[in-house]
């Protein structure tokens, strides 16, 4: 799907959510357009001596509720209208959250993995650079996304922190601990999935099931959430990657999943060692689970795919999986989406804490981090279900709506037509 059509889908979520409300046009107005959007190149010197140019953009979708929130993506299929989509989306996670953010999103139009690691860094101080005088503590907070990490994220803060002659750590989240990142960042956005299945164990029917897992992407945040489940009891029947899929019926061990994949680039060389069966991507998702967890990229769950799927609940840990059309298919055949802006929201909420912690120069351990992120989750999450339940709606649908009351009355609080005629 194109930039373009992916922000034209997102809209429509908003669409649907304000039929459920008593919502001034007002609102919607400015909820449709990002506030500002930013273009730059970067040009940088390569290991070998030549000059090469990056097309990267950073856009703040709206603050009213605060300074924008959100990450810097490197990806070759990058495109201005597909991070104004991701900035969308950020708005609404925020605002589910209760976070005190608006929504933000950057990207940089490069393939990282054919960069060296001082061109990576060139190129990571020429972002902050360029976007500069967009970004800051009070304004416009980056962190991690797709292929970029906390060597990344340290790298832009240090070059922040240098052009305004000051440490400056909370400009950026997701930095490494040393450098001012929070304990608990590595693992949170699997982490406040896995709290928010948990919470809603018994109202989703897992709690007496078999609890089949397939995991769909196996970066950070598939990684973390295998591990958590396999911890807890769930069998992880089936993992892909970028390269391929497996699939054991008996269950996987991820942690050795991830040492195969580790050693010779993808999971299905755990399969090639005999201890799996190797799939197709279509086939993996046609696995009959409980849960399925998609924590790839965008789209990958589409009209195309949809009907193969056989999970009772879907855990939404990538940004935008399923696509609209998808949306539809899925409600048909009864399986309840837990959505990207509730189910991945446990990053930026971690990311969050990591914020107020630099403010406040003062850390908390492991322990609190979790405490609050799982409370937050868990009160969030019971805030979406009961809507869900009210409304008869999907729990996408309840999500935006949970989100929508609370930027409808932000942006109200400044004053409508309304107030101004009365």
């Amino acid at each position: 799907m194109t930039g373009l059509a992916m922000l034209s889908n997102a809209l429509t979520r908003l669409d649907e959510a304000a039929r459920h409300l008593t919502v001034d046009q007002e609102v919607l107005e400015k909820l449709r357009f990002p506030k500002e959007t930013l273009s730059s190149r970067l040009t940088i010197r390569m290991d070998d001596g030549s000059r090469r140019s990056f097309v990267a953009w950073r856009c703040r979708y709206d603050d009213t509720r605060g300074p924008t929130k959100g990450g810097i993506r490197f990806h070759p299929a990058s495109t201005v209208d597909e991070v104004a989509t991701l900035a969308f989306w950020m708005t609404f996670k925020c605002a589910v959250m209760n976070l005190p953010y608006g929504g933000g999103k950057g990207a940089v139009q490069v393939d990282p993995r054919g960069l060296s690691r001082t061109e990576l860094e060139r190129l990571s101080r020429a972002y902050v650079q360029a976007f500069a005088s967009m970004i800051g503590p009070d304004r416009d907070i980056p962190a991690p996304d797709v292929y970029t990490n906390s060597m990344i994220m340290g790298w832009m803060a240090d070059e922040y922190s240098s052009m305004v002659h000051q440490p400056s750590p909370a400009v950026i989240t997701g930095k490494p601990i040393p450098l001012g990142g929070s304990l608990g960042r590595d693992d949170a956005t699997a982490r406040g999935g896995y709290y928010l299945l948990k919470h809603l164990e018994t109202e989703l029917g897992l709690a007496s099931s078999a609890k089949r897992v397939v995991v769909q992407g196996f970066g950070n945040a598939g990684v973390h959430i295998a591990n958590l489940l396999h911890a807890d009891g769930y069998k992880i029947v089936g993992i892909s990657d970028s390269r391929g899929a497996i699939h054991a019926a008996d269950g996987l061990d991820p942690h050795a999943v991830l040492e195969a994949k580790n050693a010779q680039g993808s999971v299905v060389a755990f399969a090639e060692q005999g201890r799996a069966v190797s799939l197709s991507p279509d086939e993996l998702l046609s696995i009959d689970c409980d849960v399925l967890v998609p924590a790839a990229l965008e789209d990958q769950i589409h009209s195309g795919n949809a009907d193969l799927i056989r999970a009772k609940v879907l855990l939404e840990l990538a940004n935008g999986p399923v696509t609209k059309e998808a949306d539809a298919i899925l409600a048909a055949k009864g399986i309840v989406v837990l959505p990207d802006i509730l189910a991945n929201a446990g990053g930026v909420t971690v990311s969050y804490f990591e914020w107020v912690q630099n403010r406040q120069g003062y850390y908390w351990t492991v322990e609190e981090v979790h405490q609050r992120l799982r409370s937050i989750m868990e009160a969030e999450g019971r805030h979406v279900w009961n809507i869900q339940q009210e409304k008869k709606v999907t729990m996408r649908t309840a999500a935006y709506v949970h989100a929508l009351r609370r930027l409808s009355d932000a942006i109200a609080a400044h004053g409508t037509q309304d107030y101004f005629n009365n």
